[in-house]
């Protein structure tokens, strides 16, 4: 068993070699400084576009991407990026304008992405997954007169323009001669998170507010031209501006990883070890899938993992305790808190081993450009070092604000108090500043939670549930009383007869995307509530282990292969029985638990394929497209049975108990 060490003895040997964080007033003091120098030394900021095409011209031949066997060079990525921001240019994109991006994983995407800043405009990325009303809202709320999608998009508004990349292949870029380059303080992407209203909300970033994040960090990373980057996450979650740009600004190699592979754990070990892949970003929720994986083949792959960086939601660092144990020290860990209106990241703290002897989500000290203020957020004055405050960012990061939010710009950008003139962005989250270079984050002082790394506002939700018909009131939390993350909803009904899960999930497929739909729902007499009449969250129930209600009437398991299938699935979501016409995405299945069944599963069946899941989602259509593809199945997994019983003294079963039989109707 691991010892456990005092926390303060923890962070005390995980600092030594940590460099000191300069103090507030010397942080604005060389703000002002590198203002006043910048002003001297040149009138125009490099844009991403710029900083771009030096790393084209330094490199012509070099890869810049690569997706599975195609691969383009830094001036092949150029000139098809060109090409198509003249034609964007043509229809009318340029400073000012925000161009949709609705395209799939693909070398495609990043051309596009590219081409649009070409052309001067913002990117507005949509995710294809996204359903088609969430995707309408946030085309009219961002004005985007022009989508880059390369299929017809029923949901496009009306009097817009659809422009499929393959359509500029082959025609040669013209210079317009009204075309202007975007300039730094332009924007650069327009990214939407879940807003506690009812809609998303669009976060507007400048293109200097994604240059001066590498600038400032590169002394800690020194990002190189022979680092290897993955695109793992969606280019909807501002993680991805930092693989991206932090491939394309350095000179570096960008890995497309499919979209297979970002939802199987084994198969992405084998891309970073077959791609080499040196700088790796997680949340630490797919990162601890990574780690399963990698325990799993016993530390076997051999990696060129350099950094690997943590985001996008907070970090528990005894669960990196089984990659020190089989990985050492050989690619540093870092965890770095950050928020999308401050531009990915705010904060730096790199990791040790001794770190997994607490359970602390330390964060580290503020990237140098930046300042980390703990203020109370009634009278907005500084707490005291240990005592907790809620998050206020100020300095070079901020965004530019909502589009459209005037009212919610002044609640959450609000005057500096100290330096006049300045902004700092209200986060909602909580932290205590443990010593003079680290702060531990405490979680949300609203219903703003993460999950798998997105941002999702509660309200959201509850807004969407009591949209149904049959719906009075509504309530959802974030739990994780098995180990794994999961929103729950906890609903009255009107009287009317309740609507199953599965009409539920279809309900909120319409609105919402798949990481913001409850993995539970729960029926109440009525909602707790505290002694002043307020929702009493702490006392909502966590989901019962029985079974529960969904579309499909209860059919029990026939033969042992199904009966493994499903006692399985019921470990997973800590219910005593499922059924074998029960969906596994209906009982509240996401991407990072089709990973864990094929764990638990793969050591029965070591052919068992991931993707079976996602084609054949219950138990009686797997077992029946498996059967007759390995008519060995029933057999070796009544030896592997046998074998485990033997394994731990127990006599096996006899021939009429171990009976295989039943039907596959």
């Amino acid at each position: 068993m691991t010892q456990t060490v005092d926390s303060t003895t923890a962070r005390q040997a995980s600092r030594r070699s940590r460099p000191r964080s300069p103090t507030a007033p010397a942080l604005a003091g060389a703000r002002r400084q590198d203002a006043a120098r910048q002003g001297s030394a040149r009138a125009a900021p490099p844009t991403l576009v710029d900083l771009f095409a030096a790393q084209v011209a330094a490199r012509p031949r070099a890869v810049a991407l690569s997706l599975g066997p195609a691969h383009l060079s830094y001036a092949e990525l150029d000139e098809r990026a060109e090409t198509l921001a003249a034609r964007l240019a043509a229809m009318g994109a340029g400073p000012g304008a925000i161009v949709g991006l609705c395209l799939p994983r693909s070398l495609d995407l990043i051309v596009a992405l590219v081409a649009i800043l070409k052309s001067g405009a913002a990117y507005l990325p949509l995710d294809p997954a996204y359903p088609g009303e969430r995707l309408a809202f946030m085309v009219e709320d961002a004005d985007a007169a022009i989508i880059v999608a390369s299929e017809h998009a029923d949901w496009l508004p009306p009097g817009r323009q659809r422009l499929d990349p393959h359509q500029a292949e082959g025609s040669k870029a013209t210079p317009s001669p009204t075309r202007r380059a975007a300039a730094a303080n332009d924007l650069a992407y327009v990214i939407y998170t879940s807003g506690s209203t009812g809609k998303p909300k669009g976060v507007a970033i400048e293109h200097t507010a994604v240059t001066r994040l590498f600038s400032a960090t590169q002394g800690w990373f020194g990002f190189r031209s022979s680092d290897v980057w993955t695109l793992f996450h969606s280019v909807s979650f501002d993680f991805s501006v930092w693989e991206i740009w932090g491939a394309l600004l350095h000179g570096g190699r960008l890995v497309i990883v499919p979209e297979s592979t970002t939802r199987d754990p084994a198969a992405f070990l084998r891309l970073l070890a077959e791609e080499g892949v040196t700088v790796l970003n997680q949340t630490p929720s797919a990162f601890a899938a990574l780690d399963r994986a990698d325990q799993d083949r016993g530390g076997r792959d051999r990696l060129s993992l350099r950094l690997v960086i943590f985001g996008g939601e907070a970090l528990d660092p005894r669960r990196l305790a089984g990659w020190y144990q089989r990985r050492g020290e050989h690619a540093h860990l870092i965890n770095m808190y950050g928020i999308t209106e401050t531009t990915v990241h705010v904060t730096y703290r790199p990791l040790s081993p001794i770190d997994t002897q607490q359970r602390s989500s330390l964060i580290g000290r503020p990237i140098p450009d930046l300042a980390l203020l703990l203020l109370d957020g009634e009278t907005m004055r500084p707490v005291a070092r240990g005592e907790i405050g809620e998050i206020f960012v100020a300095g070079a990061g901020l965004a530019r604000g909502y589009l459209n939010r005037p009212e919610l710009n002044a609640a959450r950008f609000v005057p500096h108090p100290d330096e006049p003139g300045a902004r700092l962005y209200r986060s909602g989250d909580l932290a205590r500043q443990v010593d003079e270079d680290d702060y531990e984050y405490l979680g949300r002082a609203d219903q703003q939670v993460k999950i798998r790394g997105f941002r999702v506002e509660l309200g959201e939700i509850e807004t969407a549930l009591m949209a149904h018909p049959a719906i009075r009131q509504a309530a959802v939390l974030l739990r994780s009383d098995d180990g794994n993350e999961r929103l729950v909803a906890y609903l009255l009904s009107d009287g009317a007869e309740r609507p199953s899960p599965a009409a539920l999930k279809a309900h909120l497929g319409e609105t919402l995307p798949a990481h913001m739909v409850p993995a539970a729902f729960v029926f109440l007499p009525d909602l707790p509530l505290t002694v002043n009449g307020k929702l009493d969250r702490a006392a909502l129930p966590a989901p019962g282990r029985t079974r529960p209600e969904t579309a499909a009437p209860y059919a029990a398991p026939r033969n042992a292969l199904e009966r493994r299938f499903a006692e399985a699935v019921a470990e997973i979501f800590q219910i005593d029985i499922v059924g074998i016409d029960d969906n596994f995405f209906d009982l509240g299945g996401n991407s990072l638990l089709v990973a864990e069944l094929h764990r638990r599963l793969v050591r029965d069946l070591p052919w068992f394929g991931l993707v079976d899941l996602y084609r054949f989602p219950n138990v009686r259509a797997l077992a029946g497209h498996l059967t007759p593809q390995k008519p060995g199945v029933l057999g070796s997994l009544a030896a592997a049975r046998e074998r485990g019983l033997r394994s731990r003294g127990l006599p096996a079963p006899c021939p009429e108990s171990a009976s295989l039989g039943g039907s596959h109707d």
